[in-house]
C-alpha cells in the first residue's frame, strides 16, 4: 500500500480546491517550519511518559482514598458493635448484682 506523505504532513485524500489548477506544485513547507514541527513532535513524544505517570498518580490517589473510607466505614462498624456488647455486658452485670442482692436479701 503506497501512501504519499508523511506522518507529519499526509497527503490530502479527495478533490482538491481547484480544479481548474494547471499549475500545481507539491507544497513543500520552508525549512525554517520543518524544526519546529519536529522539535514540537519530539516535546509530544517526551511528554507521553509524564501524562502516564500524571494519570497512574491519579488513580493511586483515588485508590488510597477508597481505601481510607473503606478503613473508616469498618472502624465505624466495630466501634458500633463494640458499642452494643459494651452495653450487653454492663445489662447482664446488672442483672448479676441484682440476682446477688436478691439472693442475699432472702
Amino acid at each position: 500500500m503506497n501512501i504519499l506523505g508523511t506522518i507529519g504532513r499526509p497527503t490530502a485524500h479527495g478533490p482538491r480546491q481547484d480544479p481548474d489548477m494547471t499549475n500545481h506544485q507539491d507544497f513543500t513547507p520552508a525549512p525554517a517550519h520543518r524544526p519546529r514541527q519536529e522539535q514540537n513532535r519530539t516535546r509530544k513524544l517526551q511528554l507521553i511518559p509524564e501524562a502516564l505517570a500524571r494519570s497512574h498518580m491519579e488513580r493511586v490517589q483515588e485508590a488510597e482514598s477508597q481505601r481510607l473510607a473503606g478503613r473508616l466505614a469498618r472502624a465505624r462498624r466495630l466501634d458500633r458493635k463494640s458499642r452494643r456488647l459494651q452495653a450487653r455486658a454492663e445489662r447482664a452485670s446488672r442483672l448479676a448484682r441484682r440476682a446477688l442482692a436478691q439472693a442475699v436479701m432472702q
